[in-house]
């Protein structure tokens, strides 16, 4: 299995080295001084699990590689719709792209029954955008469960959480999945394929980046600095229930509660959100997927958010006059 990391960022470097490291055929897509840093020295992964070094083939023009059987995503979601020029060379007719992204997937009404299977939601897909570029029948989804930072170029401090749950968004048991899930077990990671309960996951990692990301961008406080503040820790509250009820309301049923979702954040500790990150370097906010696309949710399936939309027209408004918003949902479907 030829796999290739598209966006090597601190997420998407620990994966290629971890890959790497299990002795995966992994070439990774990167730019400016990380890339070099990467040429040079290889990757750099700083973990409390043990300190460890891996130098897959590194590169910034993806023809270079070629097709591939699977491309991990290590992108932002934002990027999904203009990333056609980066992803052709690696496609070959039956590649998978395995999407390791934040918030609500463009996929996610695809391959289910219901009232509202095939929905296209507009925030995450902006006028099929989305769609043209990663037609969702190659997606695997992959709910992240690992906290990195890119400490310097080439150097990934890996803070903690090993888990990389991915699966089809028709809920099948595919071969692609499965090799994958090897592929990640036999470089140190966990990669549990879910047939069942992937948009579960999808909730319960939501729950946590709807709150925190965008207060984190908001606040500038580290995650253990928003849970100790008792009334962003109420308002916190508020909109993982209020997401709880859209979740609900679209057909997923979350198992965790609000209560071991916000003990889980605390133990993370002063680590910044990845949206506070972007905010820091100047890069473009990921609002849509964490928390714009669960307001249109909301107004799809009837449930009242106060709480969530309030934070979305804040962090949104943040985000233009930093000049960091996303195009306009026109524009990423003229680009795409």
């Amino acid at each position: 299995m030829r796999i290739a990391v598209l966006g090597a960022g601190a997420i998407g470097a620990y994966v290629g080295a971890a890959l790497a490291r299990g002795g995966a055929d992994v070439h990774v897509v990167a730019r400016r001084a990380h890339l070099e840093a990467m040429r040079r020295d290889g990757i750099q992964v700083l973990s409390p699990r043990g300190d460890f070094e891996a130098a897959p083939p590194a590169t910034e023009d993806p023809s270079e590689i070629g097709p591939v059987d699977v491309v991990f995503l290590g992108l932002k979601a934002n990027a999904y719709a203009t990333c056609g020029p980066l992803l052709q060379p690696l496609l070959h007719d039956d590649t998978a792209v395995v999407a390791a992204q934040n918030g609500i997937p463009w996929w996610y009404f695809h391959g289910i029954d219901g009232q509202y299977a095939g929905h296209r939601i507009e925030s995450v897909d902006p006028g099929g955008a989305v769609t043209r570029v990663i037609p969702p029948e190659r997606a695997i989804g992959c709910v992240v469960y690992s906290s990195t930072e890119l400490e310097e170029p080439g150097v990934v401090r890996h803070l903690e959480g090993t888990r990389f749950t991915i699966g089809e968004p028709d809920g099948t048991l595919s071969e692609r999945c499965q090799r994958f899930s090897e592929a990640m077990i036999a470089g140190g990671l966990k990669c549990p394929v879910e047939t069942t309960e992937l948009r579960n996951e999808i909730w319960v990692k939501l729950m946590g980046n709807v709150a925190f990301n965008p207060l984190g961008a908001l606040t500038r406080a580290t995650m253990a600095g928003m849970c100790g503040d008792e009334p962003t820790k109420r308002l916190i509250t508020k909109m993982m229930e209020e997401t709880l009820e859209v979740a609900h309301a679209v057909g997923a049923q979350p198992n965790v509660s609000v209560e071991k979702r916000l003990a889980g954040a605390a133990k993370v500790g002063e680590h910044r959100p990845s949206t506070l990150q972007d905010l820091e370097a100047g890069k473009p906010l990921e609002l849509a997927a964490i928390i714009d696309a669960v307001v249109e949710l909301a107004e799809l399936s009837w449930v009242d958010v106060p709480s969530l939309r309030a934070i979305s027209a804040a962090a949104g408004l943040l985000a233009q006059t930093l000049g960091l918003a996303d195009p306009e949902p026109e524009e990423v479907a003229a680009r795409a």
